[in-house]
């Protein structure tokens, strides 16, 4: 990337990925925070994992501190500077570090960390965020489709795996989920996370609040699961015209609210990302589109 001066500093640190990725672009679009409850739906599926979850960590007292630790640690890598990505994997390969599960089926312990674990966690959350957002009308091609799920083996390797073992484009990402599809079911763990996921506990005065925004929201992110996933969980959803639909609709209202407005929420990434790269960084897909023409002209 070339080198940017600002407020006197020379070439300030991109991060990870930078303004030049599907990745940073991406990320930065509001339907991110539906994307992410489906990963959680999805990641529930997995017997092993979801029991990990719940052996190992206050998830049940503070589930929303969990989700809001989640994003914290997603925007951190996507638009912090490169030290400050090493430093939230090294901290979340710490936590992992020593912790085990046991497993529903056989009794077995198992290391939290172990490759096929984070596998599934990584894959459930790269596919959500894609699908959702792409399916809600955001301007990706299929190549650029590709370069996500390539770009994100460096959050793969920030939690532990080998990005050698990742699937490195969509269609080694469909044949990763078909591979692990058997495996996956509905335990007493996953009930949990739906339950939550359906209803979560808030103060008494906003529960009005929190079955007229988060229900719909949750409902959608639940529709937007494959099918496979709708009859484990044993609950029906819409026709899938209906969700790509309504996916789109709540696309288009939330893009309305202006990016200024909606990056002033925590974790506030994005504002220190284009203060310390300048405004022509700030996320847009208009910036993909533009590469996108780019591109064919030099072709």
């Amino acid at each position: 990337m070339a080198a940017i001066v600002r407020r006197g500093i020379p070439d300030p640190d991109p991060g990870l990925y930078g303004p030049a990725s599907v990745t940073w672009q991406m990320h930065g679009d509001p339907m991110m925070w539906i994307a992410g409850v489906r990963a959680l739906y999805l990641q529930a599926l997995h017997p092993l994992a979801v029991r990990g979850v719940l052996q190992n960590s206050d998830f049940r007292q503070d589930a929303w501190g969990r989700l809001l630790r989640t994003a914290r640690f997603v925007a951190t890598i996507t638009y912090g500077t490169t030290e400050a990505a090493e430093r939230a994997g090294a901290r979340v390969r710490g936590i992992h570090r020593g912790l085990s599960v046991t497993d529903p089926g056989t009794g077995a312990r198992h290391a939290v960390d172990e490759p096929g674990l984070l596998l599934w966690v990584h894959c459930a959350e790269v596919a959500s965020y894609l699908h959702v957002v792409r399916r809600s009308g955001y301007p990706l091609t299929d190549a650029q489709a590709d370069a996500y799920v390539a770009e994100n083996r460096e959050s793969a390797r920030l939690v532990g795996l080998d990005p050698a073992g990742v699937p490195a484009d969509t269609a080694e990402l469909r044949a990763y989920f078909a591979t692990v599809r058997p495996g996956l079911a509905v335990t007493p763990e996953a009930r949990e996370v739906d339950a939550f996921l359906r209803r979560p506990p808030v103060p008494p005065l906003l529960v009005p609040a929190r079955d007229l925004v988060w229900g719909r929201f949750a409902a959608l992110a639940y529709a937007s699961l494959p099918r496979y996933a709708h009859a484990l969980y044993g609950r029906p959803a819409p026709a899938p015209a209906t969700v790509t639909r309504r996916l789109r609709a709540t696309g288009r209202a939330l893009r309305r609210i202006p990016a200024t407005v909606r990056w002033q929420l925590p974790p506030k990434h994005i504002l220190r990302a284009v203060e310390r790269l300048g405004p022509g960084t700030r996320p847009s897909p208009r910036a993909l589109r533009h590469d996108t023409a780019a591109a064919r002209k030099a072709g």
